[in-house]
């Protein structure tokens, strides 16, 4: 008779969570580090009353917002390469609604994050309960039913007995590479605290492990030999670089083949700024000299890239007539992309297995030099960029210049959304595969910080805990969520949080200004002080008037052992070098306003360098 232990559905889920561990190449980690959680009526008898029970097996995190907590847990797990992850419960109605947000940015960036929401009464015995949405074509419908597409797996639990499959569908997707994402269990109230009689092997260890899948033989030989025919091709390296830890094995192909690598948000980090092979960020945020080559480029290999628009610019980038792509992807749905030669594989082993596979191929002489030159171009920009020396207000460029020369090499940056993700892609200089933490699948206003905590959280829990983590915010952002300065200071999670003060959203002002909408609605009239705001949350405020003072008060702020906000203004003026590149927003057709028919023409004549990939 196979042996069972009486206990709760929110019981058991703890239980459960606590014996799940990851494997890969040989090293065993224990993937759920804590649960984040906000209670109420939905989860407190619960998921409450269990992690309450079993504290010491599964650390409970207190935060201040629902979709604060999701853009903490994608920060943990982003951090330590999606091996490891964080649960977030909270009540049904507002919190619930509250994940939808932080459950998308998840899903898009592909990091794993499991939600458990509460419910309403499965069994109904006194509809509506508060908090319900009472949909009058079904009584099977909660506001929870908003995180269905927003999720990469969906469930509801209406009975114990639905538990252990859930549980296993949920732990199958959180640890595949290809499909990850946020999983949602709904927890009706009442069958969170219902008792059942478990298997016990339902709680033993187990072990999920993370797979090298490696190309198909067939497809490897096609992929080399494209590679091997070309004069001009380029690496557009993404996350998946990064993730499946395969920054050395790219480094090791760039540099015996003399191929360029270019980076998207996701994947900048995969080289070090200075590699002979670097060439920069690419795509509407990037720098020229990655533009320069991706324009002429008769081979574009893109690892572990989904190809985002800002990545190709529209589809304006790869001008080449004859362009082909070679794309490695763990995924095969990004894999097919650009009628690309599909290479449906791990990035380390795909990567190792085509280095191999194209044998002594280099690129001609010449165009290594090509690439030594226009990196060197772009460098000098980026030197002047960070000298500006603008007066009376810095520019956002020296604000950047200035925490990346006091920064340690295996120092974290953080942002998100705004003009500062873009400044950084194109100015910000990597030293470590981990160094650089922006999250622009989603462009999510108000991950700073909260993203920034979970870093922070995930560094304390490596091997490497003294590492600093610089959270760069401007004030739209900061506007939009900031309360979790309140939760680091209270769990004494130290972040330097860099609040650039421009009095508006800067980056849809420019944006607004180019396609003919004279920056309306991007300014702010602000009455309050921000940094003020800051200082009544806990946290240590420092304030900066010029470049020198910021420099002064960025160093203070790095030293100190507590959580501290460095307040500077900035010209929101004075844009950082141009990428020369296009990005498709559309402009109105017709307008009676000269500055929107101006932009309409701009816009025309940049449709028409736009190309269509199957």
């Amino acid at each position: 008779m196979t042996a069972t232990v009486r206990l709760t559905v929110g019981q058991a889920i703890v239980r459960f969570l606590e014996s799940q561990r990851t494997e890969r190449d040989g090293e065993r980690r224990r993937f759920f580090a804590g649960c984040f959680g906000i209670f109420g009526h939905g989860n407190v008898a619960g998921l409450g009353q269990a992690l309450v029970e079993y504290e010491d097996r599964l650390p409970y995190r207190s935060v201040r917002n629902e979709q604060a907590m999701v853009h903490a847990a994608v920060g943990y797990a982003r951090t330590h390469d999606r091996l490891r992850a964080y649960a977030c419960t909270t009540s049904i109605g507002p919190g619930a609604t509250n994940l939808v947000t932080g459950a998308a940015l998840a899903t898009i960036n592909r990091i794993p994050v499991l939600l458990l929401p509460g419910d309403v009464f499965a069994t109904r015995p006194a509809n509506p309960v508060l908090q319900e949405l009472e949909d009058p074509r079904s009584y099977d419908v909660s506001v929870n039913d908003c995180l269905r597409p927003v999720s990469k797996y969906w469930d509801r639990i209406n009975r114990p007995e639905q538990l252990p499959s859930a549980l296993l569908a949920a732990m199958r997707v959180l640890t595949d590479p290809a499909e990850t994402g946020a999983v949602t269990l709904a927890l009706p109230q009442d069958v969170q605290a219902e008792a059942y009689d478990w298997p016990e092997e339902l709680f033993a260890e187990r072990i999920w492990r993370i797979p090298r899948a490696v190309p198909e033989p067939a497809a490897l030989a096609e992929a080399a030999a494209v590679i091997g025919a070309a004069r001009r091709p380029l690496i557009v390296a993404g996350g998946g670089v990064i993730y499946s830890g395969a920054t050395g094995a790219l480094a090791e192909f760039a540099g015996e083949t003399g191929i360029p690598v270019a980076e998207t948000q996701a994947g900048k980090g995969a080289l070090p700024w200075d590699h002979p092979s670097a060439a920069g960020a690419i795509g509407a945020t990037g720098t020229t000299a990655a533009n320069a080559l991706a324009r002429d480029a008769d081979v574009i290999i893109g690892v572990g890239t989904r190809y985002s628009d800002f990545t190709t610019a529209s589809r304006s980038l790869f001008a080449r007539p004859d362009v082909r792509f070679v794309n490695l992807n763990v995924a095969a749905f990004d894999a097919v992309k650009q009628t690309g030669v599909p290479l449906v594989a791990d990035a380390l082993a795909g990567l190792t297995a085509l280095k191999d596979a194209v044998g002594g191929y280099t690129v001609p002489p010449a165009y290594r030099e090509e690439v030594r030159t226009l990196a060197g171009r772009w460098n000098a920009a980026v030197d002047h960029a960070y000298a500006l020396g603008h007066a009376p207000l810095p520019a956002q460029s020296e604000i950047i210049g200035i925490v990346n020369e006091e920064s340690g090499p295996r120092d974290i940056v953080v942002c998100a959304a705004g003009s500062m993700p873009g400044d950084l892609h194109k100015l910000w200089r990597t030293r470590d595969p981990k160094g650089y933490h922006v999250e622009y699948g989603y462009s999510c206003m108000g991950y700073e910080i909260a993203g920034g905590l979970g870093v922070k959280m995930a560094v304390l829990d490596s091997a490497a805990p003294d590492r600093e983590v610089f959270v760069m915010v401007g004030d739209g952002s900061f506007l939009m969520m900031a309360q979790e300065l309140v939760t680091a200071v209270a769990e004494n999670v130290k972040l330097v949080v860099v609040l650039v003060q421009n009095h508006g959203f800067a980056s849809i002002g420019n944006l607004s200004e180019s396609v003919g909408a004279e920056r309306f609605g991007t300014r702010f009239r602000l009455p309050g002080d921000l940094a003020a705001g800051a200082a009544a949350m806990g946290a240590d405020v420092l304030r900066a008037g010029t470049a020198e003072e910021f420099r002064v008060a960025l160093r203070k702020a790095r030293d100190s052992s507590r959580t501290t906000v460095v307040h500077v203004e900035t010209d929101p003026f004075v844009g950082a070098p141009d990428s020369e590149a296009w990005w498709d927003v559309p402009v109105a057709e017709v307008s009676g306003l000269e500055s929107t028919r101006a932009a309409r023409a701009r816009y025309e004549e940049g449709k028409r360098t736009q190309r269509s990939f199957l």
